[in-house]
């Protein structure tokens, strides 16, 4: 099973404050999926990239979110064991720190 699977719970520090999401990775003959659910809605994930590497697994992914604000985000993280951390970015806005747990397999 790719490392990145099962359900997490992230925080994204933003100017406009923390928002937290919770995200479920899946594994279908061989490609992973995701969703976010944070905000009131749930929203796929697009453009999920996954590969190891020494430090952890990295994975890089896009979505669309309505809520709070529209936004396209894409995010770069690195999954070690139950830990992620990275960062997302929204456009041309500054990065946003992005730390995760997971909380399900």
């Amino acid at each position: 099973m790719n490392p990145i699977c099962g359900g997490w719970r992230l925080r994204m520090k933003t100017p406009i404050g923390t928002i937290e999401a919770n995200y479920h990775f899946e594994e279908h003959d061989g490609s992973v999926t995701g969703t976010a659910h944070g905000a009131g809605e749930a929203v796929p994930l697009t453009d999920l990239v996954t590969e190891d590497t020494p430090d952890g697994q990295h994975a890089t992914w896009r979505q669309q979110i309505t809520k709070p604000l529209r936004l396209n985000l894409d995010y770069d993280v690195t999954i070690t064991g139950d830990s992620l951390t990275g960062v997302s970015r929204a456009g041309r806005l500054p990065q946003t720190h992005v730390t995760g747990a997971r909380v399900t397999r």
